[in-house]
């Protein structure tokens, strides 16, 4: 009898360690979710977005540069990145490095905090009790202005508190985007209005998806918003899903495709689960690294489908 105590403790140990090791090797499990939206004109060719996000990228991290040097083969029609692309300053060179295939790839982007600043230790015990992370140091800056110029190089469009327009295919697609919510340099009464009715689909674009952001674009009429930040709650629970989203959104939808209502307006939404983890978190579990290749199709063609692996 003495010894089922001891039994216990070790099964819950041995639990434990077996579940944080799986969570560093799942962290590496890159995929491609494959989501179908049915959002554009009738009569008209499918559309494909790759949405990429949250890739926390440091130069050493080899097997990540090559499975964003492998999205060229998703032939997408447009590239949109939702933040948080770099943990380390010297990521950028081999960061571009690894789209240069994509390069002629029209391209959207929208920065996170950590383009900004670099991550640094945080408790996770209090991240999970606030459900939101928060800077607890003074931060490092990164250099995120070489970042911007080396992407708006490549002809991609900056869209931090921005509007911009993109001709692809025949459609003229209406973007707008912000700043990052989570360190509050979001404003979007710089880019706030109508929606482009000139336009064959409106896109809002931003980091983290706060509900005021989510509430305004909807407002004014965004067929669709894009945003990341989540990890998809990074640790989930099995058969249930996200604990936390480090924003206000609620769990049930921290990834994937779902739809935000407003004012009696709808919008289509689509939150990245992203690519990586903090250098300071580097796991994952029941909740793999991914991008999202989004086929949009026109309105009279099927139903909204969203396939976690593909």
């Amino acid at each position: 009898m003495g010894l089922r105590p001891r039994v216990v403790v070790g099964s819950a140990s041995a639990i434990a360690a077996g579940s944080f090791l799986w969570g560093l090797l799942e962290a590496k499990l890159f995929t491609v979710r494959h989501a179908e939206l049915p959002i554009l004109p009738q009569d008209g060719e499918p559309l494909k977005i790759l949405h990429v996000s949250d890739l926390h990228l440091t130069p050493t991290q080899h097997f990540k540069l090559d499975f964003v040097r492998s999205l060229a083969s998703l032939r997408p029609d447009v590239v949109v990145t939702t933040g948080d692309n770099i943990a380390d300053a010297d990521a950028i060179f081999p960061l571009m490095a690894a789209w240069n295939s994509l390069r002629f790839t029209p391209g959207v982007f929208v920065f996170g905090s950590n383009d900004y600043y670099a991550p640094a230790f945080k408790n996770p015990l209090g991240y999970l009790l606030r459900g939101r992370s928060h800077m607890e140091h003074e931060p490092t800056e990164l250099p995120w202005r070489t970042l911007r110029d080396k992407m708006t190089a490549v002809g991609w469009k900056d869209l931090n508190q921005r509007r911009d327009v993109l001709e692809v295919n025949g459609y003229r697609l209406a973007f707008r985007g912000t700043d990052d919510a989570h360190l509050g340099r979001d404003d979007y009464s710089r880019v706030a209005g109508p929606a482009d009715s000139d336009a064959d689909l409106n896109i809002g674009v931003t980091h983290a998806p706060y509900r005021r952001l989510l509430d305004a674009m909807t407002q004014d009429g965004m067929d669709l918003i894009l945003a990341g930040h989540t990890h998809g709650g990074q640790v989930c629970v099995p058969g249930y899903g996200a604990l936390v989203t480090n924003c206000d959104l609620d769990t049930r939808r921290a990834k994937g495709l779902s739809s935000h209502t407003h004012d009696g307006r709808t919008s289509a939404l689509h939150v990245s689960a992203g690519v990586g983890t903090s250098p300071f978190a580097p796991y994952r579990f029941a909740c793999r690294p991914e991008v999202t290749l989004l086929t949009l199709v026109p309105r009279d063609r099927g139903f909204a489908r969203d396939e976690p692996v593909g």
